[in-house]
């Protein structure tokens, strides 16, 4: 059914939802986008899950964009690149609004749209060694699309102690900013997870759907008028010197011409 991914459903109704391109690092290419939007779509509308949990497979969580989708864009018109971030921030709003709680299986390592991912978690759980970051900016691109998600799981002061750093950060101090809910160790991952799922089990479907709904009204607003700001602010970045400079200095394996010769 899917290439990039694998759903599997067991007897209690708890799906697992695997990023399936561990030689990749699980990165996020224009076909696993695509796949994780249809995805949620199914796993909402089946009645038979209760819980859905999302993982990776291998050493990484998700290491962000794919760099052959990075190539893609930077040789793409405008239309183009914003069609790309519009598909990025649809599959992002379908997992953040699928009516079932989402739970993290944090494995390792998450950059760029790997934290988005872990943002639209109602709970996420990692193991500690783990590194993060919003890395964008070293590209002299912007977390643009998973912006509203990042600020809304972090809240603004805390999204800002990294948002614009690109600074890797650990496990302990992704518990302290809101991204994950806890940091175990590798071997109590597991545990950890299912003591996520298990209290789900014992509540209403259709209650826990719309405590779901209600509390993104409460929260801040991801709207369209917000994914266009979003998309438009990041089309601009692919626009500008700046990223051509970054995305060429990191396929070249050399410092872009800001980098400080000790960073």
């Amino acid at each position: 059914m899917f290439e990039t991914l694998e759903v599997k459903t067991d007897a209690r109704g708890v799906a697992l939802l695997t990023l399936n391109r561990p030689d990749k690092h699980n990165a996020l290419s224009a076909l696993m986008i695509d796949e994780l939007t249809r995805a949620a779509a199914q796993l909402g509308q089946d009645p038979g899950v209760r819980v859905v949990v999302l993982t990776g497979a291998g050493r990484s969580f998700c290491a962000g964009g794919d760099l052959g989708w990075m190539q893609q864009q930077m040789q793409a018109d405008p239309a183009t690149r914003a069609s790309g971030a519009r598909k990025l921030a649809e599959m992002l709003q379908a997992l953040n609004s699928l009516p079932k709680p989402l739970i993290g299986r944090i494995q390792g390592q998450a950059f760029g749209g790997g934290i988005g991912m872990m943002s639209v978690c109602d709970a996420a759980i990692g193991v500690a060694g783990a590194r993060f970051g919003l890395t964008e900016t070293r590209l002299g691109l912007i977390p643009a699309t998973i912006g509203p998600y990042v600020v809304a799981r972090m809240g603004e002061a805390k999204a800002r102690r990294v948002f614009m750093s690109a600074r890797v950060f650990g496990a302990d101090e992704a518990v302290d900013l809101g991204l994950l809910a806890r940091a175990v160790a590798p071997g109590d991952l597991d545990a950890a997870v299912t003591a996520q799922v298990t209290p789900y089990l014992a509540c209403a479907p259709g209650a826990v759907a719309r405590a779901k709904a209600l509390v993104r009204k409460l929260g801040p607003v991801i709207d369209e008028t917000v994914i266009d700001h979003t998309i438009a602010a990041l089309t601009a970045c692919w626009e500008g010197g700046e990223a051509r400079e970054g995305i060429a200095a990191f396929f070249e394996k050399r410092p872009p011409r800001w980098a400080d010769k000790g960073s």
